[in-house]
């Protein structure tokens, strides 16, 4: 015999309430332009004062910024200048794969790092600054400021354009991919910096770098 009370689905509706949609919905809502715009200026400011820090503690870090910080301390030329002229290739390299929209905005953020830079470098001069602090404070900067400007669909250029690639079409983390390459450029700073610059500047590039691959993932991040 059958104890249990008879089931009849016509009553379910009417006499379970009302509940709310606790699931999350997979309908995401895209940055509107006034977003993005403060985006990529709150990006590359904390980006340039991350890079500004590095150039005064005598530092190098990953990317196109390491390779032109590197030719800054190589020879006399202004920071802010050799980080366009480094970037350019990669311009072209992000029009064939990104688009036109992202290497805009790519153009657009590295204009703003350059100029970001070199106004840091009128309004907080630091012939003192302790080395560790400045390594590790201008990387923690410097990868928060990417961070932001890769969630509002833009980059620095350089590594970053490599890394987004290899992060959309073979599915590797940006954050790793530009680990890889950064361990070239902190490699080649031994030649024109001394080692154990070279060695804290390798730890900074660490912490920059595990900021992208921690946070940095489509798959919780679509907005």
């Amino acid at each position: 015999m059958n104890d249990s009370a008879p089931h009849h689905p016509s009553h379910d509706t009417a006499d379970t309430p009302d509940v709310p949609d606790t699931e999350p919905s997979a309908v995401t809502l895209p940055h509107t332009a006034a977003e993005d715009v403060l985006g990529v200026l709150t990006g590359t400011w904390l980006a340039s004062l991350g890079l500004h820090l590095l150039h005064e503690a005598h530092a190098v870090t990953g990317g196109t910024a390491g390779l032109s910080l590197l030719v800054t301390y190589a020879a006399p030329y202004s920071l802010s200048l050799v980080l366009v002229l480094v970037n350019l290739p990669f311009f072209a390299l992000a029009l064939w794969k990104k688009g036109w929209q992202f290497t805009l905005r790519s153009a657009i953020a590295v204009g703003l790092l350059s100029a970001f830079t070199a106004l840091h470098g009128e309004m907080i001069p630091s012939p003192g600054l302790e080395p560790v602090y400045g390594v590790l404070t201008g990387n923690i900067l410097a990868g928060v400021g990417i961070l932001i400007l890769f969630r509002h669909g833009s980059s620095l250029g350089g590594f970053s354009v490599l890394a987004l690639i290899a992060q959309e079409r073979a599915g590797l983390r940006a954050g790793y991919v530009q680990m890889a390459l950064d361990v070239l450029v902190v490699v080649a700073a031994l030649l024109v910096v001394p080692w154990d610059n070279v060695l804290l500047s390798a730890a900074g590039a660490v912490v920059l770098n595990l900021i992208l691959a921690f946070n940095h993932r489509p798959e919780r991040y679509r907005a």
